[in-house]
């Protein structure tokens, strides 16, 4: 018996893939549960595992592209007794057909160079289309000279193309152009096909350029007090969690409490409608070797310092293996991106659709400040919040900026959600 491997559904508007690779070889013996295969949509990659044991024959080889429900491989469960289904015969060269004669042909045989010297008062080719028409013109041919097959002795298209294939001559097909190719490279240059995640992103940004009305507005942090608390609690937080503290939990905290204040910054328009959603499902930028990837932290506002460490360090290892899935990346109300990480001082960053909002981090850097009427040095952040201004106003985001700040600024607030 033989088990059909076809792509499964793949999630809500995801409708095609492109096998990257095969963990197993065509041939080989698998079990339930091995991976078969790594496949990457627009959104995520996944891992496609057996559902039967046997062995694998592989239909569709890696680098193509398959739709949802497509066959890629198929699983003989019978151990692999049977050797694999050989491959169907290319069918043998068409013997040259016999061209079928027109009507005022005499039945005796004649030679080829006898039909083909038939002078046109022999008989008629009748009106010629379009089409038979290039390809006369394309190779110089005498219409009088290639046998018909049409009604009343019309020449046909597929009557020339049978007398140049049996003339051995090169065949000019009426099909659609093939796409122009790029331009060639110059020497040091690599040419690399765009994937499918990389070709969503690029997509998804230009669709938030062409569709949002973005504005940015920017703050800065002073980080001395997060920092002290973090430097004096993170020993005591690894051994009680078993997970490090990082920065990105006080901002997830800080947006949470700021979003609950100013929720407008939490909605998102959706046709002539303000949708206000009263949970906060937290998306966090995460880089990858495939590009960026969003996933997303499901009801972050009933999470801890704890929970969103934990919940952050598991998406993240999962997208940089490129494991995540689908569910993983879907529903995000409002976006933490850092790329202070990378060394950004400043960013504008770019809403992630449908989202209202996004919040950018960046590299905290001591420098000169003024407090208490003293220049003194002071580790600082820039912050940004790129907004949807069709629906966010001015101050309804300066305001929630400066909430978030107040809030890191004294984390305090944080731990007695005030």
């Amino acid at each position: 018996m033989t088990f059909e491997v076809r792509i499964p559904t793949l999630g809500e508007s995801v409708t095609e893939g492109v096998i990257v690779r095969w963990a197993k070889q065509d041939g080989e013996a698998v079990k339930p549960d091995d991976i078969l295969l790594e496949l990457e949509t627009d959104k995520a990659s996944m891992e496609l595992p057996a559902e039967r044991a046997g062995v694998l024959r592989i239909v569709k080889a890696a680098g193509e592209k398959v739709a949802v429900g497509e066959l890629v491989a198929r699983i003989e469960e019978d151990g692999g007794a049977r050797a694999a289904a050989p491959a169907a015969p290319k069918p043998a060269p068409a013997a040259p057909e016999t061209p079928n004669p027109a009507p005022a042909m005499p039945a005796a045989p004649r030679a080829p160079a006898e039909a083909e010297a038939e002078p046109v008062a022999a008989r008629g080719v009748g009106p010629l289309s379009p089409a038979v028409r290039r390809l006369l013109a394309e190779h110089d041919l005498d219409p009088t000279l290639v046998p018909a097959s049409g009604k009343g002795g019309r020449l046909t298209k597929e009557d020339v193309l049978a007398y140049l294939e049996r003339s051995a001559r090169p065949v000019r097909i009426d099909v659609p152009a093939a796409p122009k190719p790029s331009a060639a490279l110059a020497e040091g240059e690599e040419r690399v096909p765009l994937s499918p995640i990389r070709r969503r992103i690029a997509e998804r940004l230009v669709q938030a350029q062409q569709t949002a009305a973005i504005l940015t507005t920017f703050n800065e942090l002073d980080m001395s007090a997060v920092i002290a608390l973090r430097a004096e609690h993170k020993e005591r937080f690894q051994k009680q969690h078993g997970i490090g503290l990082g920065f990105m939990s006080f901002f997830a905290r800080a947006c949470i409490a700021a979003l609950r204040d100013i929720p407008v910054v939490n909605a998102e328009i959706r046709g002539d409608d303000i949708i206000y959603k009263k949970f906060v499902h937290l998306g966090v930028a995460v880089g990858t070797e495939r590009g960026l990837v969003v996933p997303v932290l499901h009801h972050a506002e009933r999470m801890s310092f704890a929970d969103i460490e934990r919940e952050i360090a598991r998406l993240a290892g999962l997208a940089r293996d490129g494991k995540l899935k689908l569910d993983d990346l879907a529903g995000g109300t409002f976006t933490i991106s850092n790329g202070g990480v990378y060394g950004s001082l400043l960013s504008t960053p770019i809403l992630n659709p449908p989202q209202s909002a996004i919040l950018g981090m960046h590299k905290i850097e001591k420098r000169p400040v003024v407090a208490d009427d003293q220049i003194v040095i002071r580790p600082m952040m820039y912050v940004a919040l790129s907004y949807d201004h069709r629906l966010v106003d001015g101050e309804q985001a300066v305001t929630f900026l400066v909430r978030v700040k107040e809030r890191l600024e004294d984390p305090e607030r944080l731990l007695l959600d005030v």
